[in-house]
């Protein structure tokens, strides 16, 4: 039972981000959700004794994904409906 706990705290914390990076307006705020939840997926993967999986995961999802889409908004509005 206690080696469960660090995997269920971190399924709860990907609910969370999940659920605030729909719930977020800021898309800046959204994709560091969404970054997050990333990260959460790479330590998933990490203590489910996959670490070649987690460090790609850590390095693309959660690194290169992120930057490209902060990125982006740069070049657009960063709030939903805005236009540039």
């Amino acid at each position: 039972m206690i080696e469960q706990v660090p995997q269920i705290l971190v399924l709860i914390g990907l609910i969370i981000s999940a659920v605030l990076t729909f719930h977020f307006k800021d898309l800046l705020a959204a994709i560091l959700a969404a970054g997050l939840f990333s990260f959460l997926i790479s330590l998933e993967f990490y203590i489910l004794q996959a670490p070649d999986v987690a460090i790609s995961q850590a390095a693309i999802g959660a690194g290169l994904t992120t930057a490209i889409f902060i990125i982006a908004i740069r070049a657009t509005g960063r709030f939903e409906g805005e236009s540039s």
